[in-house]
């Protein structure tokens, strides 16, 4: 039964002469239905095989096929049943044929009317598309004619088909090729509607109708859709907005000028308030030409009867004709602010997030005739408050999210840090010294010089824990704002001779790089904390020592600076223009990657994790260096140009006639 072949190409292999074209599927309805319009407007009884491809298709045209069954009883069906229905069974006044889903039939759309003094056939294949929501933009490829030669052999064709799937049927087919002359040739020419057949009027006239009765569907569908359009634009428009930006500021700034844009007559208003605010700053405005701007206005809400009602009732108050309402007349502030802002229709929309009140949404109409509020007006504006008060509280609950999540990012950090260092630099020296005293304990006659080794082992890890100790107070006391200086003029040269004597002390000369001193001749005293200022340059030497192979140079420097870095260590003019003394400890190490130069300032840092690490350390020693840089009135920070590019650490003090002039213009 299944036949995969087209019907319309089988057509064209025989009537090589045909011509065809494509068609929307709104121009068919209007061919078919003027076809159809024929055999209603003629006493005759002609043969009608219309194709629907699938049985919903049929299912729109019912009641118009059973008129034309009462007309003639040769009309045949054809199309693919829908699952589950009743489509196959027999009905008295025509003949259904249910197609299988595979045939080529299910894909096309055909009408064959046969009659006595005319013929007709719309023959058509629909064109495979990407699926789209509109039914009327479905294409067919095919070709309509009142040629009798195709109108029979499009009747042969489709008769054959319907005898296959169903073969009950052979006795009536075969009556219907005696009765209407398929089992004879057709002369080649083409017979033309006249008044001897039928008035063509008929047939023109009914397809003016029936397309422009598609037309003006059309147009309102398209109306309908450019509305949806419109709607769906601006709240998408909005809700784009809200996932390129959490800024309450640029979300409120973009829907009220998208609103404007939709309602460009009018003056759109967006302002944050609670019901127990007595007024509201306008921040977000969008005015139409000709109206005077409230931005920067503060906007009386207590005094506001409308603006009360609004906030009440939690829904949207539309009021066409202000100067008709019934508040107005009693309430002269009211009245004031009426015309002198000129509104005359005036649209108020709260804008909540689950019950809890954010801000209101207001369009002020100011033309000389009121303006009547649609429908689909106070919807869009929901809508849009709607969004508004999702934007709000996301954008709130994301500020809350992250400066939650760096904290927690912060303390997670600290904790691993902390974790790693007293698992490594608490625990390691303890077990020295443990093993040291077991060793001494169990070997009373160990000789006297492994007993020296053991106690000096022991010695030095002992003071290894004091120093980390002694560094976990000294960060508290400077957190906390504890720690008490002693501001002392002094020159930079004495400060590092100290720092370099405290660094020999702690590295041996076979184990330390080569350390160059670059400073000027002649340098101008500062004013610092003498004993934390020899800390950090000891700590900032040692730290470099620890990062740079004995073959490696550590350089030394100074100079006046009249610049401060910022924040993110940019060279910035110092706004007093007191003249820092800037020193500059480099090496040739390791150097650190350009994204953790901020980082090595924070408590428990260690560029190396526990696993890794090859030098010791706190991960205090730059922290502690900070606070007492920041004490001091200046400013510490790192520059490398990445890994093994050695680094610099640069920090400022300020120098004591600067610290003079400071005093004398306080």
């Amino acid at each position: 039964m299944n036949n995969p072949n087209s019907l319309l190409g089988d057509l064209r292999q025989e009537l090589p002469d045909v011509r065809c074209q494509m068609y929307f599927k709104s121009s068919l309805t209007a061919l078919s239905h003027a076809m159809e319009d024929l055999v209603l407007a003629v006493d005759d009884s002609p043969l009608v095989i219309a194709n629907f491809q699938h049985e919903k298709f049929y299912r729109q045209e019912v009641h118009r096929y059973q008129r034309i069954a009462q007309r003639t009883n040769q009309v045949y069906v054809l199309a693919a049943p829908e699952s589950e229905s009743g489509f196959a069974l027999v009905e008295d006044s025509l003949e259904i044929i249910p197609l299988d889903p595979n045939d080529g039939l299910a894909q096309e759309w055909h009408l064959v009317i046969l009659a006595q003094k005319y013929t007709a056939c719309l023959i058509c294949r629909e064109q495979l598309t990407p699926a789209t929501s509109m039914e009327q933009a479905r294409r067919f490829e095919g070709f309509w004619s009142f040629d009798p030669r195709v109108t029979i052999h499009a009747a042969r064709l489709l008769l054959g088909r319907i005898a296959s799937y169903r073969p009950e049927l052979a006795p009536k087919v075969e009556q219907v090729w005696q009765r209407y002359g398929l089992t004879t040739e057709v002369p080649e020419q083409t017979l033309l509607l006249t008044s001897a057949g039928i008035d063509i009027s008929i047939f023109a006239q009914r397809l003016v109708t029936y397309l422009q009765a598609s037309q003006y569907k059309l147009l309102k569908a398209y109306r309908v859709l450019s509305t949806k359009e419109g709607k769906e634009r601006l709240i998408n428009a909005i809700t784009a907005t809200i996932r390129r930006s959490l800024n309450p500021q640029d979300v409120l700034a973009a829907t009220v000028k998208e609103l404007g844009n939709t309602f460009n007559s009018c003056r759109c208003l967006l302002y944050r308030c609670s019901p127990s605010d007595q007024q509201a700053k306008i921040e977000y405005e969008s005015v139409a030409s000709g109206l005077p701007s409230l931005t920067g206005q503060m906007w009386s809400l207590a005094d506001n009867p409308l603006i009360q009602v609004a906030l009440a009732q939690e829904r949207a108050i539309a009021i066409a004709d202000v100067t008709g309402a019934p508040n107005l007349h009693n309430n002269p502030a009211l009245r004031t602010t009426i015309e002198r802002w000129q509104i005359r229709s005036w649209l108020l929309v709260p804008i909540h997030y689950q019950g809890t009140l954010l801000g209101m949404l207001e369009l002020h109409h100011g033309g000389s005739e009121p303006y009547r509020w649609l429908e689909d007006d106070i919807d869009l504006v929901e809508a849009i408050a709607t969004q508004a008060g999702v934007a709000l509280n996301q954008a709130q609950a994301y500020t809350d999210l992250t400066e939650l999540h760096n904290q927690l990012e912060a303390l997670e950090r600290t904790r691993n840090n902390l974790i790693a260092i007293v698992g490594h630099e608490l625990r390691t020296p303890l077990s020295t010294i443990r093993v040291c005293l077991e060793s001494l304990e169990s070997e009373p006659e160990m000789p006297t010089e492994f007993r020296q080794t053991m106690l000096d082992t022991a010695l030095t890890d002992a003071e290894r824990m004091r120093k980390l100790i002694q560094d976990f107070l000294t960060l508290s006391k400077l957190e906390s704002g504890q720690t008490s200086r002693y501001p002392e003029s002094i020159q930079i040269i004495e400060v590092l001779d100290l720092a370099l004597s405290a660094l020999r002390s702690i590295w041996s000369p076979d184990t330390l790089p080569e350390i160059n001193v670059k400073l000027p001749s002649v340098l101008p005293t500062v004013l610092a904390d003498g004993e934390g200022l020899v800390e950090v340059l000891t700590k900032l030497l040692d730290n470099a020592c620890k990062f740079t192979e004995p073959g490696g140079k550590i350089t030394i420097q100074a100079k006046i600076n009249e610049t401060q870095p910022n924040s993110v260590g940019l060279i910035t003019k110092n706004r007093r223009h007191n003249p820092m003394l800037e020193v500059i400890v480099a090496d040739t190490g390791r150097g650190i990657e350009p994204s953790q130069l901020d980082a090595i300032f924070e408590s428990f840092y260690q560029e190396e994790d526990s696993l890794r690490r090859t030098v010791g350390g706190t991960g205090l020693g730059l922290a502690i260096c900070r606070q007492m840089i920041k004490g001091m009135g200046g400013k510490i920070w790192a520059k490398s140009e990445g890994k093994n590019q050695g680094s610099q650490f640069h920090f400022t003090i300020p120098l004591e006639s600067s610290q003079t002039l400071l005093s004398i213009e306080s």
